[in-house]
């Protein structure tokens, strides 16, 4: 159901302009029953302009006045004949800001540990470019001294189901993955001395 569009400015509009009740009005814009009596008390909203909901073709003059002659009525908003937008599916991912410093590390990953996978699939993982990826590939990349291979999924850069998907599409395509999985080695940070805690 399509939403009312500036519901309090709406609210306005139809206690200064129809002999709505409270319940009606509170019903139609979605707004609490007290509201609307505040509103109409000059408690809140002081100022607004009211909208119109007959001029922006959200309600008929017809509808308001069935609903004026019965208090148990409630208004019925138009049906609009305009085609809903269409909700863009494809294209490049957003990645904030935080996380963009991020993408070389996970390129490196994803092309030590998964080579089966093209360049357009890490790209789409990724949501980066093939030059990117070229020059991390052949360490040609500004900051190639620094990266140090991480998971995508663990960066939160990716999905582990989109990961498993486009590698098996790779494997499906005929390229073949690693024999053997690459071992992570982690090094462990040596333990902190006794702090100066406790001395007295």
């Amino acid at each position: 159901m399509a939403k009312l569009l500036m519901p309090k400015a709406t609210a306005v509009w139809l206690i200064d302009n129809t002999t709505l009740t409270f319940d009606q009005i509170s019903d139609f814009t979605g707004l609490h029953s007290l509201e609307v009596q505040a509103i109409a008390d000059g408690e809140v909203a002081t100022g607004m302009q009211g909208m119109d909901p007959i001029a922006n073709g959200q309600l008929t003059q017809e509808e308001i006045d069935r609903c004026e002659t019965d208090v148990t009525a409630r208004l019925q908003m138009l049906v609009s004949d305009l085609p809903e937008p269409v909700i863009r599916q494809k294209g490049p991912r957003y990645t904030p800001v935080s996380k963009r410093a991020d993408k070389p590390d996970a390129i490196a990953w994803l092309l030590r540990h998964h080579p089966e996978l093209s360049d357009a699939q890490v790209g789409r993982l990724i949501g980066t470019t093939k030059p990117t990826i070229q020059a991390i590939r052949d360490r040609s990349h500004w900051n190639s001294s620094n990266l140090r291979p991480r998971s995508p999924v663990e960066l939160g850069l990716c999905r582990q189901e989109e990961m498993s998907i486009e590698i098996q599409k790779a494997i499906k395509a005929g390229r073949k993955p690693l024999e053997q999985p690459i071992q992570e080695t982690f090094e462990e940070e040596p333990e902190a001395a006794p702090g100066w805690e406790g001395l007295e």
